[in-house]
């Protein structure tokens, strides 16, 4: 199966920071401004697939990323998320952690039932790689 994460070219153009056993980009349908995806270099779909020095890069890159998006965004807080396997959401099998910078009043879901708290209800269409490009610039100055 063709994994979208390491084979489109718009999706690697959009990358805001690496280091040398991850990256980060923001998704293409956000849930929030700023929905940043965080995923091991090497294509593997679940979590322990992933060696120990790869989640700690994983994680390394999720806290730049939330630093960053404080200070772009004004977050006051975070969904930090993974879906395993089709039947739980994942659609792309290469693992990738969800940062979803929050504040009150945004366009996600606030009941935590935990079936609920992450997507924000109704149409959520593609956004288009040139703002997905200028969402990357934002936070990379926040870096």
């Amino acid at each position: 199966m063709r994994c979208a994460f390491c084979e489109i070219p718009e999706i690697k153009e959009r990358k805001i920071c690496e280091n040398e056993l991850a990256w980060a980009f923001p998704t293409n349908i956000p849930i929030t401004i700023g929905h940043t995806l965080v995923v091991p270099k090497r294509c593997v779909a679940k979590l322990d697939e992933i060696t120990d020095a790869e989640i700690k890069a994983i994680l390394n890159l999720a806290e730049k990323i939330k630093i960053a998006l404080t200070k772009t965004y004004n977050a006051q807080g975070f969904n930090v998320a993974y879906n395993e396997n089709k039947f739980a959401g994942q659609k792309i099998p290469h693992f990738h952690l969800h940062i979803i910078p929050r504040q009150e009043n945004d366009s996600g879901i606030y009941q935590y039932e935990p079936r609920k708290f992450i997507y924000r209800p109704g149409s959520r269409e593609p956004t288009s790689e040139s703002e997905l490009k200028a969402v990357a610039l934002e936070i990379q100055q926040s870096l």
